[in-house]
């Protein structure tokens, strides 16, 4: 469930050409770029800031990572269908969260994705669709419900043996998500924190203007269709308009439906606004598997969260709060 920086998300205004007492570092982590954007009075106070923010990001992959195989995450996996693990009260929390909004989204979103025999192929490779049965089978250790929370001592049971649990549609965001609360706890006025397209922002320019961003179509790249203020809030946006297969006429994406095992299709770009991007992270995953009319249906019931929608047609589609000008 990779995300993608879909060109639906211009970094922000005057990004690359950095205003005075504006400083950004670009670099590799959790296995993504992440764009960290900070206001400071001088490059060693930024650099200082900037460090802070690398450092907490870092801790956040040592805790959740399912490929570092001495991360509490991977303990979980290990002994799953044997025992409880007890882990931080930080992961605790996560996966608690996480299990809410697989019950808020009925199941579109699960980190027991990871439990998935992956027999789909976007690499170019696949000239067929995989059977039925096949297809069932891949998703049969998938299923939140027998992810097994105890409070009392912040453990965490995967029931059967093969469950696996990740953080691919949901761990770069919270990685924003602390970045910038520390950032802010540490006194810098303002910055952004752009994790592979999952961004978070606070305060405003130097400037004094909020930072903003443009959302381009995927399929029509040339043009702005939408200009965005952004203050102390979240975009993430996730598009498959790279990774994808075609079979039998029919585009299918590489974020799959951890209910059927069947991936999702018709939708290409999913930008999701929310004040935690660890929340639009997960939602953005989520209507890409609901579909457009679901996943619209969804988001209005929602406060304080909107989206924006691109179909394979690169037609566009709004929540009912978002003006466009």
């Amino acid at each position: 469930m990779k995300k993608l920086i879909i060109l639906g998300l211009l970094f922000c205004v005057n990004y690359t050409a950095l205003a005075q007492g504006t400083y950004k570092r670009v670099l590799k982590l959790m296995g993504s770029r992440f764009d960290i954007t900070v206001i400071a009075t001088n490059s060693i106070e930024a650099n200082t800031y900037l460090d802070t923010a690398v450092s907490e990001i870092s801790r956040i992959e040592k805790l959740i990572s399912s490929w570092d195989k001495n991360s509490q995450t991977s303990e979980i996996n290990r002994n799953a269908g044997i025992k409880p693990v007890t882990v931080d009260k930080e992961l605790f929390d996560l996966i608690k969260r996480a299990i809410q909004i697989s019950k808020l989204t009925e199941g579109a979103f699960d980190i027991s994705y990871a439990s998935m025999d992956r027999i789909w192929k976007f690499d170019g490779s696949m000239t067929e669709m995989p059977s039925e049965d096949r297809i069932k089978k891949s998703v049969e250790k998938v299923g939140y419900k027998n992810i097994i929370l105890s409070e009392d001592n912040y453990s965490i049971y995967l029931k059967h043996k093969g469950m696996k649990i990740g953080f691919g549609a949901i761990g770069k965001g919270y990685a924003a998500d602390k970045a910038k609360e520390l950032l802010k706890k540490i006194g810098v006025e303002g910055g952004i924190i752009n994790a592979s397209g999952d961004m978070n922002t606070w305060g405003k320019q130097r400037s004094g203007k909020d930072w903003q961003i443009g959302i381009k179509n995927p399929l029509n790249k040339n043009k702005v269709f939408a200009l965005f203020p952004i203050y102390e809030s979240a975009v993430v946006t996730s598009g498959n308009y790279e990774k994808f297969v075609v079979l039998n006429k029919k585009r299918f994406s590489h974020i799959i439906d951890p209910r059927t095992g069947y991936p999702s299709s018709g939708i290409v770009s999913v930008s999701v606004f929310s004040v935690s991007a660890e929340l639009a992270d997960a939602l953005a995953t989520s209507i890409f598997v609901m579909g457009i009319d679901v996943g619209l249906d969804f988001i209005n019931q929602l406060q304080n969260i909107e989206c924006i929608i691109v179909d394979d047609t690169g037609k566009v589609f709004y929540s009912k709060n978002i003006n466009i000008k």
